[in-house]
């Protein structure tokens, strides 16, 4: 039987240009048999807990999985766990009380030593804008100046941010535009964090639900959190948005999108980097916003995220040494393994980086999208 099992594997990386004990970048050396077994029967799960558990090795880890998206290896070899991952996405609102605040625990709370390894000057978790940028912090900087722009910040205006991270949109958007503002965050590490960053700027940081929200402002903007919101919230997550939004305002949504529609992420994703998230598509979107929103501008700078994550894990391998022991071998295996499959996603386009301007009746005239 193990035998079979190895053939069909092999055949599969066949498919993909891979060749176990091979030389080249997107080969693999399978270290333990077991492998072949797990992979065909937990599907992703089961190759990215292998790796975790040293396994397997790659030469170049984002390169081979990079081959394997490049011919749909992923939708082609289910685990069993994943039919009832499917249909608790379909009957539960697996964001909605305590499940909307599991991401923040389980993922941002994780360590800001971490992140500020990672992430550059600025704790900035999302993809940068490297259109003019020659490194990670100007790509971020030029991200967050454009986001301004699109938006039309002016001085006294009154922004709110929705999953505001650790404050550096709203801290640049004080310090550059002249803005005074509110960010919401699930997470504990990052809203003890954004309020020492926004120290003496008219920002107010809160823990606090974005469903929460009732009050009025000149613009909104939302960066790297509409990945956590759940298809089942889509429509609420907008009508918060457009209750607290002036009728002449504008709304910068930044998120990474999908082809494809769906109502739940890749399990090894959901077990153990990012639970209950989900990657909206164009299509969901957009019956989201009916009837609520103007759709002004929607900007795809997808293929900037591989080279933004390529930034984070030289970052992070070159501080592994220097961070707590809690982050022991498997934990960064398992890092890597999240950085590589992301830069694959990215580089094969199977997963967008989107910017939409929304605007509640439309801009007089027209908008004229910044770049």
């Amino acid at each position: 039987m193990e035998a079979g099992l190895q053939r069909r594997v092999e055949a599969l990386l066949q498919e993909a240009d891979v060749i176990p004990g091979g030389e080249r970048p997107q080969d693999i050396d399978i270290l333990d048999p077991r492998f072949y077994a797990r992979v065909l029967g937990d599907g992703s799960l089961g190759l990215g807990e292998s790796y975790m558990d040293g396994w397997w090795q790659a030469r170049s880890l984002d390169a081979f999985l990079s081959r394997l998206l490049a011919v749909r290896l992923d939708e082609r070899v289910h685990g069993a766990g994943e039919v009832w991952d499917a249909l608790k996405a379909k009957l539960f609102n697996l964001q909605a009380g305590q499940g909307g605040y599991e991401v923040g625990r389980r993922h941002y709370d994780l360590g800001n030593d971490l992140y500020r390894a990672m992430l550059g000057k600025r704790l900035v978790y999302s993809c940068g804008y490297w259109r003019d940028a020659g490194d990670l912090d100007d790509a971020q900087e030029a991200k967050l100046d454009l986001i301004c722009r699109k938006l039309g910040l002016r001085p006294g205006m009154r922004v709110l941010d929705i999953g505001c991270g650790w404050g550096e949109a709203l801290r640049y958007a004080a310090e550059r535009y002249g803005i005074e503002g509110v960010g919401v965050t699930i997470s504990q590490e990052q809203a003890e964090f954004a309020r020492e960053l926004c120290v003496g700027l008219p920002l107010e940081i809160r823990l606090q639900d974005y469903r929460e929200l009732d009050e009025p402002f000149d613009a909104i903007l939302s960066v790297g959190m509409f990945e956590h919101v759940g298809a089942k919230n889509y429509r609420t997550y907008f009508e918060v948005a457009r209750r607290c939004l002036r009728d002449d305002g504008l709304f910068l949504l930044h998120c990474i999108g999908s082809n494809v529609s769906r109502e739940r992420t890749d399990p090894w994703i959901a077990r153990y980097i990012f639970p209950n998230s989900m990657l909206p598509s164009a299509v969901q979107i957009a019956t989201a916003i009916e009837e609520l929103f103007v759709l002004e501008d929607w900007h795809n700078f997808g293929t900037d995220y591989d080279r933004t994550l390529q930034a984070w894990r030289d970052n992070v391998e070159a501080a592994w040494e220097q961070l707590d022991p809690r982050y022991d071998e498997r934990f960064r295996r398992m890092w890597r393994f999240y950085l590589a499959g992301s830069m694959a996603s990215f580089r094969t386009r199977h997963a967008q980086l989107w910017q939409l301007v929304l605007s509640p009746q439309g801009v007089p005239g027209g908008y004229v999208a910044p770049r």
